[in-house]
């Protein structure tokens, strides 16, 4: 079906799909909402691209979860530098995901966002080197606010300055990466507890912004978040921005 002719009424029968596979438990609503919020951001890409005029609403189409939210607890400074980065902790991990990890430590980008950076992406000369989250034609962003520029600082520019053309393996296919980083994490005994995994790193980036004191719009913007109140400038440009990163860089 041609993306301009999808309608609302074509959404909801998704919807149903989807709720019949969360009734029967084979996934949670959160992630059929995942799901259509992936796929609505596709599609919104594409369209603008093309100058194709979307004709569905997507209200109403968000499911109600019961469930508690799954929070990650961010792992502690003093893991992350006593073992994930010990000498020889990351050998045995496959390079494109070695590195996307540590570029994850000093930046909180989401898995997907790091491995589908390139070399185009990836600004290691200009004054202040830094990566730019934006939609590509092989990886649609959660949203319009994920869309920013992070500067590079500590261990993550040392992973880039190794991966100037970003990650081939994980481009166009991020699903397996995550998975692939919790099993060797997990068979390593690098999990600070169980309920730790790849995406505690973000929690951890976000904690030190926190703990730093960094201002709430940078913060925001710096992990892609929206803010409740209107954006008016650049959130004091990247130099700026990595002065403040450097004080809780690792």
């Amino acid at each position: 079906m041609p993306l301009g002719e999808i309608t609302t009424g074509d959404l909801f029968e998704l919807r149903s799909k989807l709720m019949e596979r969360v009734l029967t438990k084979e996934i949670a609503a959160d992630t059929a909402n995942k799901s259509m919020t992936y796929l609505n951001a596709m599609w919104v890409e594409v369209a603008r691209a093309k100058g194709i005029k979307l004709q569905y609403d997507k209200s109403g189409t968000r499911l109600r979860s019961t469930t508690k939210p799954n929070t990650r607890p961010p792992f502690s400074d003093k893991w992350i530098t006593e073992r994930l980065l010990a000498p020889g902790a990351l050998d045995g991990l496959n390079t494109d995901a070695r590195l996307i990890l540590l570029g994850m430590i000093n930046t909180g980008y989401r898995p997907s966002e790091g491995a589908g950076l390139d070399e185009n992406t990836i600004v290691l000369e200009a004054k202040t080197p830094h990566i730019i989250i934006r939609p590509e034609p092989w990886r649609a962003l959660k949203n319009f606010h994920s869309e920013r520029t992070i500067p590079l600082t500590g261990i993550s520019l040392e992973a880039f300055c190794e991966a100037k053309q970003g990650f081939p393996r994980y481009r166009e296919n991020s699903a397996t990466l995550s998975a692939t980083v919790n099993k060797f994490l997990e068979e390593n005994g690098l999990l600070e507890t169980p309920k730790h995994v790849m995406y505690s790193l973000r929690h951890s980036f976000e904690d030190r912004m926190l703990r730093a004191g960094i201002d709430e719009r940078i913060r925001r913007d710096m992990m892609g978040h929206s803010l409740d109140r209107e954006r008016y400038c650049d959130g004091g440009g990247i130099d700026f921005i990595a002065t403040l990163l450097t004080q809780i860089t690792i």
